[in-house]
């Protein structure tokens, strides 16, 4: 089981709100909306993801990396690393 499985349903709730603001991103392109309230419904959309994909990351340290910590130094480094590639994607601009 993941580490996120306790919190499967707010997360899918939260991609559902999200999955709806890209909808209406769609929209507002299709009716030529101005372009500064575009990029501000894109600049929320994306903090959205962002915020579902740190709370995915605090539940795979608290669980996958913890759990891999419990089983052995080799086990944990390759779970650490891991980790630190995942945060320099979500961070790399």
């Amino acid at each position: 089981m993941h580490g996120y499985a306790a919190r499967s349903d707010e997360l899918q709730a939260r991609l559902r709100r999200i999955e709806g603001q890209i909808r209406g991103l769609q929209r507002m392109i299709e009716e030529d909306r101005y372009c500064i309230d575009v990029l501000t419904q894109i600049s929320s959309a994306t903090k959205a993801l962002q915020g579902v994909a740190t709370t995915m990351l605090d539940e795979h340290v608290r669980h996958c990396v913890r759990d891999a910590i419990d089983q052995g130094a080799e086990s944990a480094d390759e779970k650490i690393e891991e980790a630190l590639e995942v945060v320099h994607r979500l961070i790399k601009r």
